[in-house]
Formats: C-alpha cells, structure tokens, sequence
C-alpha cells in the first residue's frame, strides 16, 4: 500500500474524527480509508483509533503517531513547493497569524505590497489576540511580541517595541497641566487592559534610574487597542502605546510625544516584536521573504532593528 497514501488518510480521519467524513473530503471510499489506517497499525503494532458506532477517536499511540505524520506530509509539501519556486518563482500560499493591532499599525500596507511584488503568492491573515499554536493552526509564521522559547520554533527578532507617551493636539490645548509622573491624577488616561500586563504599576526609566509608578485612573480602559487609539486620536485622554502603531500619527502631527526624557517598560509584551515559524520551516523560501520584507518595512518606518531607540 502507498504509505503516503496512508499517512494522508489517517491525518484526514483523525482531523475529522470520523472516516465518513474523510472519506468524503478526500474523494474516497470509508472502507479505503479504514483498509490504509488498519495497515498502518499492523506495521505498527498499535491501535491507532478507538472505534466505536459513535465515535472515532485517537488512541494515545494515535496522537503520538499524528504529530509525526503531519510533519512528514508538511516537510513533503514544502519540499515540493520549494522545487517548483526553483523554476517558476515564489508561488502558493502563505499562512500567518498576528496581534489585532498589528493590522491596522502596518500589516495592511504590508500584505498590500508584497502581494503586488509576488503576483504568484497569496496571504491568508488570522489576527488574534490570544495565543495560537502553529502546528495545531497550520501556521506557516507568527508574529508576536515579547519572548518565545517554545521547543520546535524559532523566533527572529524583527523590531523594537518601544512604548511612548501619546495625546492629541486638541487635547493638550483642553489640558495644559505638564505630564510628568507627579501630575499623572490630573489628566484623562486611555488604557490597554491585558491578563499579561500589570494593572497596578508602570516601570520607567530616566536617565538611567527606574522608577516604579501607579498606574493611573482609567477615564476609559478596554482590551481592543484600535478603540482606545481613536479615542486618543479624537483628544479623549493620554494613551502610553507602541511606537510601530502611533508612527505615522506622530509624523504627521494628529499624535504629540509626552515625557520624551522616559523610557516606559513594555512590560510583559517584551522589547521586541518576533516572527515566530516552525524550525522544519527554517528553509522556507516564501517564509523568509515575507520576513526580510518585514525588517525592510520595519526600518523604513523607524521601528526595525536598525533604527535607533533613542
């Protein structure tokens, strides 16, 4: 029997937890889906499903068994597609997940560009503040903040994640008290609330003495950063936020810079924004494309590991 064949037919099982419901995903028939996952386990020696007239599910050899397949037919797919890209350039799909802010901060514009300057490529974007496993998601890349040492992925420093002090034009005129962290009770403050980040105090830094202050009243406080964003846009309050997602707001002056001579701790989100990928995927030639057109986006915008943080 083929063994890729195989292979490919017990992951399609196990995904859909039911050999009907492969079958018909792959075009084939229930009972040669059950004929290749039994000659699996006769080369095993193992029960790979426990089998009943309810349910099909995967026994602890068959979980162990699962992850090793699915690299197997991954690394295949990726060899073949690599071997292709030889002939006819990069082609595909790419798959990769992010932070919410990070679309509308600079993966828009990104995705945008590099899809005109790979007409054969093709994205699909997930933005998803909650922790998502690659492998278990399909995800060809990640990008993320802070620090990752989980086993099997390499994570690449792509940017710094500076956190600066922000508010509108209009509300400075409405606010004339000087920020400094003595007057922080005397303004309006927008705030990022995160289960990674501390509500109760803020780390800073001046001229080269830390500093530990309260974190103060929120006016408005919420977990979606593009609202909170708007509001400080629209003179609201004060907003302590990443520099790659108020940039161009402070070029243009819509965003004013507070308290220039601090540095603000970002916390549990790291100093550094990562693109995290499968180790198997190291060689990935469309992976590490969109990566090095990141870094260039990055540094052109003032935020990439070339630019200074002073």
């Amino acid at each position: 029997m083929d063994k890729l064949g195989a292979l490919s037919m017990f992951v399609a099982t196990a995904e859909q937890g039911s050999f009907s419901r492969a079958a018909e995903q792959l075009g084939k028939t229930p009972s040669a889906l059950t004929k290749a996952v039994s000659h699996l386990e006769a080369e095993l020696g193992a029960q790979l499903f426990e089998r009943s007239t309810r349910r099909t599910a995967l026994t602890e050899a068959g979980r162990l068994y699962l992850e090793t397949a699915r690299q197997v037919l991954q690394r295949l797919h990726d060899a073949g597609e690599e071997i292709g890209q030889l002939k006819q350039g990069l082609h595909g799909s790419l798959r990769l997940t992010a932070p919410l802010a990070f679309g509308r901060a600079f993966l828009d514009r990104v995705c945008a560009d590099f899809l005109a300057e790979h007409p054969q490529l093709s994205l699909r974007v997930d933005l998803c503040d909650a922790f998502v496993d690659l492998a278990e998601g399909g995800y060809d890349l990640a990008l993320r903040e802070g620090r990752s040492d989980l086993p099997g992925l390499i994570a690449k420093p792509l940017g710094h994640n500076r956190i600066v002090l922000c508010a509108s034009p209009a509300y400075l005129a409405a606010n004339p008290t000087p920020v400094t962290p003595a007057t922080f009770g005397r303004h309006q403050w927008l705030l990022y609330r995160h289960p990674a980040l501390d509500q109760h105090y803020w780390w800073l830094a001046h001229h080269g003495v830390r500093l530990r202050t309260p974190v103060p009243q929120a006016r408005l406080a919420s977990d979606n950063y593009d609202l909170l964003l708007t509001n400080c846009l629209l003179g609201v309050g004060l907003h302590a936020c990443p520099l790659w997602s108020v940039q161009p707001y402070l070029e243009t002056g819509q965003l004013l810079q507070m308290m220039t001579e601090y540095d603000f701790d970002p916390d549990a989100f790291g100093p550094l924004i990562l693109a995290v990928y499968p180790s198997h995927r190291r060689a990935t030639r469309k992976v590490q494309t969109f990566i090095d057109y990141l870094a260039a986006f990055f540094d052109r915008r003032g935020f990439g590991l070339s630019s200074s943080t002073e």
